[in-house]
């Protein structure tokens, strides 16, 4: 079969007592490519100067309706593919949040149409970014996502693929920290959700969202390809995942006892798992005789189902789907009115990538920090995803995710070398070789694994620590062309096995006495 349950084969929800959430917005909205903070449509904008180091802020040169579309940041194509510009963003560890981007070309590459390439939430790779459709309508793109933070910022990131011809750029990026138990029949610790569709069946009218929606998800009108009904009658409370009242003001309607069906969502879906919630509300009683099945693609997906003016909805965690969804509400035998929907939301399921282990992340941040000029794409998760590790970090896997490798040779680096690197302990390479990198080399004895370490020309200065003796991996070490000063520790030249090269360079280095 097509399809497979988490644990039920679905989920029927109706009024759930939940407490009451505040009516406004926890999270950052901020405006990429401002300068300066602003409000739209009474939200607060920030500029995004806070949250990124990179890339270039640019105003467009057409109109547009919304201000925040106005100004982008972009980053450069030129030998970054596969390399991702992140927007760091403090968070509450733990804490779900909805992460919505927006994109709005404008042609502000020169190009006719927009680049396309990949978004990434700290390890996971969220999804490809193809705008071109949208941009020749006229319209910006949005992608939203629901993710929990795994630590106390949240990474938000751009990255030049193989496909990408122009630098990638970015309109807006809205994090809303979202209630626990929104859609909390997911596993977050395992799984990602991002949006495929969320529409208001039988709306005609304009987007409902925030204020109605308190967390600003966008419901988009779904009524224009079948009658629609408006209704009022309904006192829907506390249902599952809070869809906003507003949703069940309008619907989409059968007026007769024959099956109704749908084409949604409207564009054809990848072969993929997905979260799908349908959400339903009757003017009437639960004796009104409006009872029906609901089956998608010809799959039962749920028998028999009586809606109250309560609401209810029915959801699966998670859905084969592949192609053009149909959704079929065939009346049961014996009712005397034809079904009805309200509101929709489909998700693919995705796997969350992983986190580098906290150890090495904290190393080579304060890595990071010693280095004048680090590499650009220092930011966001540095081992994941796979294809988007950092500049000169090399990985493995396994339960534990660990940096293994560390050569930024003839990168231009200035600064010292900070003492965290000893940190990396799963390291057998450091090269740093070729720089302009300065200060005493680090006590490195806590690297086990360390095989090679390339120092030379740069402009180290002080003592060659004789805890390197200590490490019986090593076998090689290039320390030439460098102002170190003292003695050759014993401990290294009593090793036959080690390739050492202290010359040429170092003129204030002396052998011991023998």
């Amino acid at each position: 079969m097509s399809f497979f349950y988490s644990s039920l084969p679905f989920f029927l929800l109706s009024l759930l007592f939940f407490p009451c959430l505040s009516q406004s917005l926890r999270g950052v909205l901020i405006d990429c490519g401002a300068t300066v903070d602003s409000v739209v449509y009474e939200k607060k904008w920030v500029s995004d100067t806070s949250y990124i180091t990179t890339g270039t802020p640019k105003n467009l040169t057409v109109e547009v309706l919304d201000s925040t579309l106005s100004t982008v940041r972009t980053f450069p194509l030129k030998n970054n593919v596969f390399k991702k510009f992140c927007y760091e963003i403090p968070v509450y560890r733990g804490g779900k949040y909805l992460v919505r981007t927006t994109y709005f070309y404008g042609g502000v590459n020169g190009n006719l149409n927009p680049p396309v390439f990949d978004q990434i939430v700290d390890g996971t790779f969220w999804s490809p970014v193809n705008t071109t459709e949208d941009y020749w309508h006229g319209m910006s793109s949005y992608y939203e996502g629901v993710f929990k933070a795994v630590g106390k910022t949240m990474s938000v990131c751009l990255a030049a693929n193989s496909y990408t011809d122009s630098d990638p750029f970015i309109s807006a990026l809205e994090l809303v920290l979202v209630s626990d138990s929104l859609y909390n029949s997911t596993d977050f610790n395992t799984y990602a959700l991002t949006l495929m569709a969320r529409s208001s069946f039988g709306n005609n009218g304009s987007i409902i969202r925030y204020p109605d929606d308190e967390f600003d998800r966008y419901w988009e009108p779904y009524g224009q390809h079948s009658p629609a009904e408006s209704f009022t009658h309904v006192s829907v409370s506390g249902i599952w995942n809070y869809p906003p009242a507003k949703v069940f003001q309008t619907r989409l309607a059968h007026s007769q006892l024959g099956p109704m069906e749908l084409l949604w969502p409207p564009a054809p879906l990848p072969n993929a798992t997905y979260y799908i919630a349908l959400y339903f509300a009757d003017d009437q009683d639960s004796f009104s005789g409006r009872a029906f099945n609901i089956s998608i693609n010809d799959i039962l997906f749920y028998p028999n189902l009586n809606i109250t003016p309560a609401g209810m909805v029915v959801f699966a965690n998670q859905w084969l789907l592949y192609g053009n969804t149909k959704i079929t509400l065939t009346p049961q035998f014996g009712s005397s009115i034809g079904p009805l929907i309200n509101a929709g939301e489909v998700f693919e399921v995705l796997p969350v990538g992983g986190k580098t282990h906290t150890r090495d992340v904290i190393a080579l941040e304060r890595l990071k920090k010693s280095f004048k000029n680090p590499p650009a794409d220092w930011n966001g998760d540095p081992c994941l995803p796979v294809q988007y590790q950092w500049t000169g970090v090399t990985c493995a896997g396994g339960p534990r995710i660990r940096v293994i490798t560390l050569n930024l040779t003839s990168m231009g680096l200035s600064g010292s070398i900070s003492p965290s690197i000893a940190r990396l302990t799963a390291l057998s390479r450091i090269w740093l070789a070729n720089n302009d990198l300065t200060g005493s080399i680090p006590d490195l004895s806590s690297l086990s694994n360390l095989e090679s370490l390339h120092l030379e020309d740069n402009q180290l200065s002080g003592e060659i620590p004789p805890s390197l003796g200590n490490i019986k991996s090593l076998n090689e070490i290039f320390l030439q062309n460098n102002n170190l000063t003292g003695q050759v520790p014993s401990s290294l030249l009593g090793k036959p096995t080690l390739n050492l090269r202290t010359t040429p360079g170092n003129p204030l280095l002396s052998q011991p006495p023998k």
